[in-house]
């Protein structure tokens, strides 16, 4: 079927709701039609993400119930007991997350599969959490992260509370793949299998037990402004520090709330500068020390200190993660155990400098916390398993888009227990006369100066798809655009991960330099873009900057990126 074919079944069969036929026969636009039924919204690794709209290429009723249908379908014939132990289901506050949620629970129930709806837009890591806390055999959030309102998107989370990995979703994209017939879903669920549960409370508890700084008073001092920027952590946040200590907590309350909209910030990303500017202002103007800002799904979360000075200063991702990791070692008693902590290959070395020198174990995953989370299950396995080569215990993992997970709670990034463990760095940084900012300057001054950047480069449309793989093509086969490369690392070839056999194949090129820097290009696998992740150390900040701006001219030059 051409796209005009398939834009016209859409249009004028009445299996399509009437919005979806009137919307369809709006568009005048040809370029438009084209791009909602060129392709099949990819059901990939990540699950579904995509626009919102009517269309095969676009996020909706009917793309979500086909996922579903090839989900109960994987389900059925890989867990004979999935009709009693039932699948999980969250969202987040993006426009018609609730609605595309309760699509998922009619049609796993219209398969006779039990469903634990959440009763509230919550975080991904509660659904994480929710998975194994209710004993079920997999689980779905309806969230597209930080991405613009445009944007909704479908993941899946297996037994374990981890996002499905390469060898699940291959599986189960040939079960989605094979629903090619829209009017085949049944959406007639059956209520009397759909529960409503509420298991925040339980969550926040799991979250509490991550809480290792105990000086009441510093605590109590600490004066933070925390902004959920229109998403989901405000409950479970908020409740978290209040009941940690916290007292001195305000909110952007412009802010707090639940908005798919997201009508004060132009993306709801805590990556984006712009996106705490008003915790930011409100922050200067009561003396506060810090500013926490997480995302609609509250799974990433980004700070703002104020420094000596009284400037409110930006903390990467790469930064955070490095006093985290600090913080976590210096306030772990490692006696007995066997640690492990584990980052993205896209993650600066600094944090894994910090653990080395502590005589930590580190592992490098490919880029997303589900392989982070996979590495949890992989070490909790080998301990039932008394396989001591692969018998660690997991002490923290990161990553350098604002990710971080201490405990093992949940198997994704956790912006909830890390916004309590930054509140407690920052309280602990206080009561010694110091702010986050002397303590990472601090970590610099022994490890090296590190300066980490990421460009991304939006490329939309099949045209800019095209352009991407161009891209990859031209750095596979032309060599390394940096003179003083020392190794190149192909992930999308076998890259040995001993312990554990061989990493997943993934569209990473990574260039090792002879100073200790090296940068990265990857396609996003959520968004039209691709990336360069810069990791450069010197002996100074003048020295790294110098360094960072050569470094991204030259590649940005060789790529034909602006």
């Amino acid at each position: 079927m051409t796209y005009l074919e398939a834009y016209e079944f859409w249009k004028t069969d009445e299996f399509f709701d009437l919005s979806t036929r009137m919307e369809l026969d709006a568009i005048t636009d040809t370029n438009e039609i084209e791009d909602r039924f060129y392709r099949e919204l990819d059901f990939g690794t990540g699950g579904l993400r995509g626009v919102m709209g009517a269309g095969i290429n676009r996020m909706n009723k009917y793309t979500v119930g086909k996922a579903t249908t090839g989900l109960a379908r994987y389900l059925l014939d890989n867990y004979p007991d999935v009709r009693q132990r039932g699948v999980a289901i969250g969202y987040d506050t993006r426009n018609y997350s609730e609605q595309f949620a309760r699509v998922t629970a009619d049609v796993l129930s219209a398969f006779g599969i039990r469903v634990y709806f959440h009763a509230h837009a919550r975080p991904v890591p509660q659904l994480s959490f929710a998975v194994t806390f209710l004993h079920c055999v997999a689980g779905v959030m309806i969230t597209a992260s930080h991405n613009p309102k445009e944007y909704n998107g479908y993941k899946v989370y297996d037994e374990y509370g981890c996002q499905i990995v390469p060898n699940q979703a291959e599986q189960l994209i040939s079960y989605v793949d094979a629903v090619d017939d829209y009017k085949s879903i049944n959406f007639d669920g059956n209520r009397d299998l759909i529960e409503i549960a509420d298991v925040t409370d339980s969550f926040i508890d799991a979250v509490r037990k991550q809480a290792r700084f105990h000086n009441e008073k510093a605590k109590a001092d600490l004066n933070v402004v925390y902004t959920p920027l229109h998403g989901t952590g405000y409950i479970p946040v908020t409740k978290t520090l209040l009941m940690e200590g916290f007292k001195k907590l305000t909110h952007v309350n412009a802010q707090i709330v639940a908005d798919g909209n997201f009508p004060t910030v132009y993306t709801p990303n805590p990556e984006d500068k712009k996106a705490l500017e008003r915790g930011i202002s409100q922050a200067a103007d009561i003396s506060a020390d810090i500013v926490i800002g997480t995302d609609p799904d509250c799974d990433r979360v980004g700070i703002a200190v104020k420094d000596r000075n009284g400037q409110f200063v930006l903390m990467t991702g790469n930064q955070v993660g490095a006093l985290l990791m600090d913080y976590v070692l210096g306030t772990t008693d490692l006696a007995g155990m066997k640690p492990a902590v584990v980052k993205t290959v896209v993650t600066s070395d600094l944090g894994a400098k910090i653990a080395r020198k502590h005589g930590i174990t580190v592992f490098d995953t490919l880029t997303g916390f589900k392989f982070i989370g996979e590495k949890i299950t992989q070490f909790e396995k080998a301990k039932k398993e008394n396989n001591q080569e692969r018998d660690f215990d997991f002490l923290f993992g990161y990553e350098e888009s604002y990710g971080y997970l201490s405990g093992t709670h949940a198997r994704d990034k956790d912006a909830v227990v890390s916004s309590l463990l930054i509140c407690e760095m920052a309280a602990n940084a206080k009561a010694q006369g110091k702010t986050l900012v002397d303590k990472i300057e601090e970590i610099y001054e022994e490890y090296g100066y590190y300066r980490d950047a990421l460009d991304s480069f939006t490329l939309k449309g099949k045209a800019g798809q095209e352009r991407i793989q161009v891209i990859m093509i031209d750095l596979k086969n032309n060599g390394s655009p940096f003179a003083n490369t020392t190794a190149v690392i192909d992930y999308s070839k076998d890259v040995d991960a001993t312990p554990f056999g061989l990493l997943p194949k993934s569209n990473v090129l990574k260039y090792i330099l002879d100073d200790g820097s090296w940068i990265a290009i990857r396609p996003s696998g959520t968004e039209p873009m691709i990336k360069i992740y810069y990791s450069v150390v010197g002996e100074d900040r003048e020295q790294s900057e110098a360094k960072l701006h050569a470094y991204r001219n030259t590649i940005t030059d060789r790529l034909g990126l602006a």
